[in-house]
């Protein structure tokens, strides 16, 4: 019998070391085409969420976790303070 048959983990090992895209999502809104033409230097965009609110992180644009901004090393860093559930997670895969 083939070893990835007998050993699931074998097939998942084979996918372990892939690079997926992360992002964090601060907020989002809309705007008119003729606003964003507008948009410069010092310009500000109001986004839908307020500034004490968690941020979402994304990975390949589907969210896994919630968390708050912090700075690590003089980088700006994200503290996870809520995982999505594996349910939502898996769910998420479908949209």
């Amino acid at each position: 019998m083939d070893d990835a048959v007998k050993d699931p983990n074998v097939n998942l090992d084979l996918v372990m070391d892939i690079d997926l895209p992360i992002s964090v999502r601060f907020g989002q809104t809309e705007m008119s085409l003729e606003n964003v033409l507008k948009l410069g230097n010092g310009s500000v965009i109001e986004l839908d969420r307020l500034a004490d609110e968690p941020v979402d992180l994304l990975v390949n644009n589907k969210l896994l976790a919630r968390g708050e901004v912090v700075v690590a090393d003089g980088h700006y860093a994200i503290r996870i303070t809520q995982v999505e559930s594996a349910a939502d997670r898996i769910r998420s895969l479908g949209s």
